[in-house]
């Protein structure tokens, strides 16, 4: 099948099964529900939902007119020849699970000479395809994981060796032949592009959806404005446009597309424009979820028919089913992260600026682990404490502070802890306060842990039964508070969820 060539917002007619007009009562004639219309109304939310997930390169919308939304979505979106029949490993066994690649095409061959001024987006690039992002939605539909891909990372690109990622569409699109039309060439680009995400993730892609600056720029004007939050002021005049002062504030239209494009003087250079556009997505979906849209039919069938002719998609998604696999997920079960790198700094054997990923065991472990189906958690079987003076405890200081051990025993002491003995531990780098213990002596374990809320009891087969052993670590705050908890790590791969409202770069 061929893509449909996508025409001007609201110039295309409907086709009169999906006219909205037909079939309306004359005057004076009574209106009967007809007996689907329920039906329809207990859809709607589904459908709108589908929709509005390719709207904002995210998930979820809201109720609405759900099976005339669906007809409309589906008889003006675009679709191209993406899934390739070979090259898309299906390493996750779970085929219940749906993994979308969700595609921004840097070009900007649909733009008029005002409208590239407007968006400060200076000459056409090409077909180079600057962000990526891997969505995953388990079988149960109870979340949706966001992987976003640096456009350098450097990688595997099947038949041209390693490259950076942004560079395989355009190697599809320009060896499709001289003889293939420009659908041809954009469904090859499409095509080498999924083989290049399978490949290093070791998931099979199951569909792809993909929007231009200009559709871009289209969906965000009719989403109206989004929140985001700036810890600084921002000046990028030169390069995207983009300008903005500290804190909170809501960006809509050509504003929404400088924040989403700015990397030069931002810290991480790409890698703070990723959690750029992973907080806008973020904002899109707190959006959709809000009463202004929920509540708002009128702005649902605008939101409707601008995605449909903005998107490309490929040939067999299906929207209602997507709807319905993810009807579920809510702004608190999206995560969004970035691919595990090593140096986003890198250069390669050219000099050019790189992102050295994760090896290729490292990354489709994380993709595994990723797309793992949920395991219902076992409750822990409840174990029964016994009288502090039925407990016998060995201190030991791995904390590092000088005395902590022996304010520690008399702190246990005057709880009425039995102390069989002090010291020090065989490190002074523990960082987590453990209660250590023979098998048979759990009970004892618990009772000295319920005295030091976040200790954890911890099995040792050369402990002495009858006595338990407490290592302390930098986080024991003292007898009877909690330990603190271990501060995160800095690292690329920062886990976001839709919900989060911090301010970023």
């Amino acid at each position: 099948m061929s893509p449909r060539t996508p025409g001007e917002p609201g110039n295309r007619p409907l086709p009169p099964r999906l006219d909205p007009r037909a079939g309306r009562p004359g005057p004076g004639r009574p209106h009967r529900e007809p007996p689907a219309a329920g039906l329809r109304r207990r859809r709607a939310v589904v459908v709108s939902r589908a929709v509005a997930a390719l709207l904002s390169v995210a998930i979820l919308a809201g109720s609405g007119w759900g099976w005339y939304l669906g007809q409309v979505a589906d008889a003006t979106v675009n679709r191209t020849d993406a899934i390739p029949g070979s090259g898309n490993e299906d390493g996750d066994g779970v085929p219940e699970a749906m993994n979308l690649l969700l595609v921004g095409n840097d070009s900007r061959a649909d733009l008029t000479d005002e409208q590239l001024a407007e968006l400060s987006a200076g000459t056409d690039s090409g077909v180079n395809t600057d962000t990526m992002i891997l969505v995953h939605v388990p079988a149960d539909g109870s979340r949706a994981s966001f992987v976003s891909f640096p456009r350098d990372s450097y990688v595997e690109i099947p038949g041209h060796g390693p490259d950076k990622l942004n560079a395989a569409y355009s190697y599809g699109y320009h060896g499709a032949g001289e003889s293939a039309s420009e659908n041809e060439r954009q469904a090859a680009g499409a095509q080498l592009l999924v083989k290049t995400i399978s490949r290093m993730s070791g998931l099979q892609i199951d569909h792809y959806a993909e929007v231009d600056l200009l559709g871009f720029f289209n969906l965000t004007s009719v989403v109206g404005g989004v929140e985001v939050n700036l810890c600084n002021a921002v000046d990028d005049s030169r390069w995207s446009g983009a300008v903005f002062p500290a804190g909170e504030q809501t960006i809509s239209g050509a504003d929404a597309l400088k924040f989403v494009r700015q990397r030069h003087g931002l810290p991480r250079v790409d890698i703070d424009r990723i959690v750029r556009q992973q907080v806008f997505i973020a904002g899109v979906l707190r959006k959709m979820l809000s009463d202004e849209v929920l509540l708002d039919l009128g702005k649902q069938r605008e939101l409707v028919q601008a995605a449909a002719e903005s998107l490309t998609v490929d040939e067999d998604l299906d929207l209602l089913q997507l709807a319905e696999q993810m009807q579920s997920v809510t702004a608190a079960s999206i995560e969004f992260r970035t691919i595990p790198i090593v140096d986003p700094d890198g250069r390669d054997a050219q000099g050019r600026s790189i992102v050295e990923l994760e090896d290729e065991e490292t990354l489709h472990r994380f993709f595994a682990e990723l797309s793992a189906e949920p395991d219902e958690p076992e409750a822990p079987a409840p174990v029964e404490t016994v009288r502090p003076e039925d407990v016998q405890v060995e201190v030991l200081n791995g904390s590092g502070t000088s005395g902590l051990g022996a304010s520690a025993a008399e702190e246990l002491s005057a709880a009425g802890f039995g102390i069989a003995d002090t010291g020090n531990a065989d490190s002074s780098d523990y960082t987590q306060t453990v209660v250590r213990h023979a098998a048979g002596d759990e009970s004892l374990a618990a009772t000295v842990a319920a005295q030091i809320p976040g200790a954890v009891p911890e099995l040792d087969d050369s402990a002495a039964s009858g006595t338990v052993t407490l290592v302390l670590g930098s986080d024991f705050n003292g007898v009877g508070e909690a330990t603190a908890p271990e501060p995160a790590p800095d690292r690329a791969d920062d886990v976001r969820t839709a919900e989060d409202r911090t301010c970023i770069n």
